[in-house]
């Protein structure tokens, strides 16, 4: 077997532990409904159970970090694939220290689905190793991507923390505005993760179904010597593309649902690499993660904020806004290091300038400024319990688009992090 077969083998091994964990933390909670003569003893038992299995999983990423670093011959973060795979490496590191921190199993089920969500996700991204890119080719790689990841992956624990938090305290038999308005967010931020998930199901359905379209497009650039340039490029497909590129001509298509022709056409003010593409995949994670919900919705038949929320009662509200905030306060400097300070030393050693208002460094500096608030207003304002609970719920989102939306969507000096 090959380092490279190696290394997925234990990312494979370490995604499914973490669904066991995962599962285990739920038996730990649900459990103590189940009309034990013990609840407490229960939860202990199985949460300690679940978090052993946790580590395992949290093992074996570790062991397919470095053996992917072994096969390539530089730190495995050089693309969207590696550094989502070493987010949700982090982020069930910064799990483990926060739950050895407070001893609380519920944390595990909504932190071990942040884990499971960001490696699934990784594992859609072309998996190959390649040969780092000029401007990567830095010990500044190892430094900026790693603390930088560190830190979003205690904002990550934190969202996961005041997610929890929100379902404990809404009033879902409340029929007043606020009690709607509140129960609406909570919604809204489960069906945006529901649309990751429908995306992930969507890409493995197709893959194992091997599905295939490819396009060809014409694309301008300027070449060195400042002249013009056309070519003709090639757009591949994994999903049945309702959006083709922009005055694009088709090469082949796979039939699906009698579609043999993409029905609609990117608008030509799409600018970007993949721009067809891209504009297709955001389509087609928006309509999975709606027939994902509508069916959940379907089998519940109640929102599926209701549906959590009982699991949260007997679970003391203020620990849980406390573990958030203290999972931020420990990411904030750590992200502070790495995604700016560093981040802009390595800028001034590749580009010769410490700012350039690349979308990559604004939303960076976006994400810091929003979790600055977030901290001013816990300390100075008094800020707690759902005010800081939607605010770190609402900050992970903001991380989340400054990692895939940004590299995905917007053009710029970072795209190189998209491939």
């Amino acid at each position: 077997m090959s380092t490279s077969s190696l290394s997925s083998t234990f990312l494979l091994i370490a995604f499914f532990v973490y669904c066991i964990a995962f599962l285990l933390f739920v038996v730990s909670i649900a459990g103590k409904r189940w009309g034990h003569n013990d609840p407490e003893r229960h939860v202990k038992k199985w949460g300690n159970i679940a978090f052993s299995f946790a580590v395992i999983g949290f093992l074996s990423h570790v062991t397919f970090f470095f053996t992917r670093w072994y096969e390539g011959g530089h730190i495995p973060t050089s693309n969207m694939y590696e550094f989502m795979t070493f987010l949700g490496m982090m982020i069930s590191l910064a799990f483990i220290i926060v739950y050895l921190l407070y001893r609380t199993p519920v944390l595990g089920m909504f932190a071990t689905p942040v884990s499971i969500i960001i490696v699934a996700y990784a594992s859609v991204f072309p998996h190959d190793i390649q040969p780092l890119i000029p401007a990567l080719q830095s010990y500044w790689l190892k430094i900026h991507v790693t603390t930088a990841a560190a830190g979003e992956a205690f904002f990550g624990v934190g969202f996961a923390a005041g997610l929890m938090y929100l379902l404990r305290t809404v009033n879902y038999q409340g029929t007043s505005d606020k009690d709607r308005k509140e129960q609406r967010g909570i919604e809204f931020t489960l069906f945006v993760l529901l649309i990751i998930v429908g995306f992930v199901t969507a890409i493995f359905s197709f893959n194992a179904s091997g599905y295939h379209a490819q396009f060809s497009e014409k694309v301008t650039f300027t070449d060195k010597s400042g002249q013009e340039q056309t070519i003709d490029q090639k757009v591949d497909y994994v999903l049945p593309p309702l959006f083709k590129p922009y005055q694009a001509e088709q090469i082949e298509m796979k039939p699906f649902l009698g579609m043999s022709t993409a029905p609609l056409e990117a608008p030509y003010w799409m600018k970007g690499a993949n721009a067809g593409r891209k504009l297709n995949t955001t389509v087609w994670s928006l309509l999975s993660g709606i027939i994902l919900y509508a069916l959940l919705r379907l089998i519940a038949r109640k929102p599926l904020g209701a549906v959590i929320s009982p699991l949260m009662g007997g679970i003391d509200a203020e620990d849980i806004d406390e573990i958030s905030y203290r999972a931020i306060a420990i990411g904030y400097p750590i992200f502070t290091l790495g995604a700016l300070i560093f981040a802009m030393i390595w800028a001034a050693e590749a580009w010769g300038r410490f700012w350039g208002w690349d979308p990559k460094e604004v939303w960076a500096l976006i994400t810091w400024l929003f979790y600055a608030a977030y901290l001013h207003l816990r300390l100075s304002r008094g800020w707690q319990g759902k005010k800081s609970s939607w605010l770190a719920v609402l900050g992970f989102i903001v991380v989340m688009f400054t990692l895939v939306g940004v590299n995905l969507v917007i053009a710029g000096l970072h795209s190189y992090a998209g491939v």
